[in-house]
C-alpha cells in the first residue's frame, strides 16, 4: 500500500535522483548517495523496497553485476528489511544494519572490507556474520575501506583495511573478519561511532572519547601525531561530557552535552572551524556565538564541517564548493544533510538520509492536498457542467482578481463561461501549487486567461510550457495564439522556429487556414529575415 505523500524525503537536492518521476520519489523513505563523484544511490521505500542507481563502481550498489543503471533497480536480498545504520567507504563498499541488529556488506573488498574473509568483491549484499552472530549491531561506520560496528552491549568490532591501526587490533596487519575492538575499551560502554580516512573514534557512556588509526594530522586528538594501533583516550577532553562525534576526512568534531563544539585535526581548508588554517592535534573549542549546537556533521569523503544549533539554524564551514571558509557560517539550511548536497565535494550524504517518521505536512503540501477536495471547500465553480472546490481565503490570498470579486460577492457557487473546464481547472491548481500541468495546445487558452487575469508569472509559465511543445505541425495556431495574446516573447520564439522550417511549415493545414492580416504580416516578416531568399 501506498503511504500518504506526506512525509516523504526530499532528495531533490541530489542530482542522482533527478530523473525519478514524482510517484517514485514520494515513497523514498531513505536514501544515501556516496562514490566518488556522488554518482551512487540507494534508496529504502515505505514499502520496504531497496533500490539502487548509479555507475555501479565495484558493484557497490548490490545489484549482482557491475552493470551501470540510470534507472533504478531493485535489491532483492534486502527487501523487507528495515534499515538503522548505513555507512559507505571509497572503493565503494557498503555496510548497513538492520532492524534485527544483523549486518550486511558488498562492494569494493580489496582489504577485507566486507569482514567474510576474503578479498573478491562483493556483488550482493552478504550477511557479515563471524563473531557477530549471536550480536545485535545498532550502529556501522567506515573509514575509506575499513569497517567497524557498535552493538547494544556497547561493543565495538572492526575489520578490513588497517595500516595505519585503524582496526584497533594492536598491529598494522588487514583484519580479514570482524574482531572485538578491546584493549582499553574491554568492560567499557561504547554509545557513538565514526570514522575518518584511515581512523576510528569512539564515545563512551560517560561522556569519553576514544581514537586509533592514522593520526599524522592530529586527527586523533592526542596532542601528538603518532598513529595509534589500539585505541586511547581523548585525555585533553577529561572532565568534557561527549555526546556524538563526527569524522571528515583528516578532522574530527566532537559535540558536548552542554552543545558546545570542539575540533582538531587536519585544517587546511578551515574545517575546524577556528579562523586559521593550522592543524590542531588536541580538541579546540568552535566560537559558536553563543549558540547551542545540537548536531555536527561531517563525512570521511570531504574537508566540510556543519552544525545544527538548538534554534534549527545550520551552520557550515571547511572546505565549501572549493573555497575555503575558516570559521562557522551561517546558511538558510534546514538540515546539515543540504550542507553536504550543495557544498561538498564530492556531494554525498554524511550518513543515512531518513524521513521524521511524523506526518508532517508543509504548508505548501497542505494547500495542494486540499485543491478540489469537497471536505472543508466553501466555493465552487462550475465550468462546462463540471464543479472545480476551492476555498475562498486562498483564492484572495493568492490572485488580486479574486480578492476583488470574492469581496464583492457572498455566493457559494460561481459559473465561467469564458474559458474551458480544462484551462480553468488549470489555472485554479496553480494557485494551488505554483506550477501547470498541460500540454502546450491546452497551455494556450490559459495563456488568454492568464492575459486576463494580468497573472504575469502564470502567463510567463504558460509561453515556456508552449515553447518546449513547439512542433511543424502547430507552429501556425501557437504563433497566431502569441500574437492574439501579445506574448511577445513567445511570438518571437514561434516565429524563428516557423522560419527555420519554412518549407515544412508552409505545406501545413494551419498555415492554409491562417488570418489573412497575420500572414501577410509573417510573409512582410521572414522576408525582411531573408526567408525567401533563393
Amino acid at each position: 500500500m501506498e503511504l500518504q505523500s506526506s512525509s516523504m524525503l526530499d532528495v531533490g537536492k541530489w542530482p542522482v535522483f533527478a530523473l525519478l518521476p514524482p510517484e517514485e520519489l514520494r515513497l523514498i523513505r531513505q536514501a544515501c548517495v556516496f562514490g566518488s563523484a556522488a554518482n551512487e544511490a540507494i534508496y529504502f521505500t515505505v514499502n520496504d523496497e531497496v533500490f539502487a542507481l548509479g555507475t555501479n563502481c565495484s558493484g557497490c550498489l548490490g545489484l549482482g553485476d557491475t552493470q551501470s543503471t540510470i534507472e533504478p533497480r531493485r535489491i532483492d536480498i534486502l527487501c523487507g528489511k528495515k534499515i538503522v545504520s548505513l555507512s559507505y567507504g571509497t572503493g565503494p563498499h557498503v555496510v548497513i544494519a538492520t532492524a534485527d541488529g544483523e549486518v550486511y556488506a558488498w562492494g569494493h573488498n580489496g582489504y577485507s572490507q566486507l569482514g567474510n574473509g576474503t578479498t573478491n568483491h562483493g556483488l550482493t549484499p552478504a550477511l557479515v556474520s563471524t563473531n557477530l552472530i549471536s550480536k545485535r549491531v545498532t550502529e556501522v561506520a567506515c573509514g575509506s575501506h575499513h569497517t567497524i560496528a557498535l552493538t547494544t552491549e556497547g561493543e565495538v568490532y572492526a575489520w578490513g583495511y588497517n595500516n595505519s591501526g585503524q582496526v584497533g587490533s594492536g598491529s598494522t596487519a588487514n583484519q580479514p573478519t570482524p574482531r572485538r575492538v578491546s584493549s582499553c575499551l574491554q568492560n567499557k560502554v561504547v554509545v557513538n561511532i565514526a570514522c575518518g580516512q584511515l581512523c576510528s573514534m569512539a564515545v563512551l557512556d560517560n561522556g569519553e572519547t576514544y581514537g586509533w588509526g592514522y593520526n599524522c594530522n592530529g586527527q586523533l586528538g592526542l596532542g601528538n601525531n603518532g598513529n595509534q594501533q589500539t585505541p586511547c583516550r581523548i585525555a585533553a577532553l577529561q572532565g568534557i561530557n561527549i555526546v556524538q562525534v563526527a569524522c571528515g576526512y583528516a578532522h574530527t568534531l566532537a559535540l558536548t552535552d552542554e552543545g558546545f563544539v570542539y575540533s582538531w585535526g587536519a585544517n587546511s581548508y578551515g574545517q575546524l572551524g577556528t579562523g586559521n588554517k593550522s592543524n590542531q592535534a588536541v580538541p579546540t573549542l568552535i566560537n559558536m556565538d553563543k549558540e547551542r549546537i545540537v548536531e555536527v556533521a561531517a563525512c570521511h569523503t570531504s574537508h566540510t564541517s556543519a552544525a545544527k544549533t538548538q534554534s534549527g539554524q545550520v551552520l557550515m564551514w571547511g572546505q565549501c564548493r572549493g573555497q575555503a571558509v575558516a570559521y562557522p557560517h551561517l546558511t538558510h539550511f534546514t538540515s546539515t544533510d543540504d550542507v553536504f548536497a550543495c557544498f561538498a565535494t564530492p556531494a554525498v550524504t554524511w550518513h543515512l538520509l531518513s524521513v521524521d517518521g511524523d506526518d508532517y505536512l508543509t504548508v505548501a503540501q497542505s494547500l495542494k492536498r486540499e485543491f478540489d477536495s469537497t471536505e472543508i471547500s466553501d466555493l465552487k465553480f462550475l465550468v462546462d457542467g463540471k464543479c472545480i472546490h476551492v476555498h475562498k481565503a486562498l483564492l484572495k490570498i493568492r490572485c488580486e482578481h479574486f480578492r476583488a470579486l470574492l469581496n464583492e460577492t457572498d455566493e457559494e457557487t460561481i459559473e465561467i463561461h469564458q474559458f474551458s473546464y480544462l484551462v480553468y481547472r488549470a489555472f485554479l491548481e496553480y494557485l494551488y501549487t505554483d506550477t501547470i500541468n498541460l500540454p502546450p495546445e491546452d497551455a494556450i487558452g490559459l495563456l488568454d486567461l492568464a492575459t486576463y487575469y494580468r497573472e504575469s508569472r502564470l502567463k510567463r509559465l504558460c509561453q515556456e510550457t508552449i515553447k518546449r511543445g513547439i512542433t511543424e505541425e502547430n507552429a501556425i495556431t501557437l504563433l497566431s495564439a502569441a500574437v492574439k495574446y501579445e506574448a511577445r516573447d513567445l511570438e518571437e520564439f514561434c516565429f524563428k522556429f516557423c522560419v527555420n522550417h519554412l518549407t515544412a511549415v508552409t505545406q501545413t493545414q494551419a498555415f492554409a487556414d491562417m488570418d489573412h492580416d497575420l500572414l501577410k504580416n509573417f510573409i512582410s516578416k521572414a522576408s525582411r529575415h531573408g526567408a525567401f531568399k533563393s
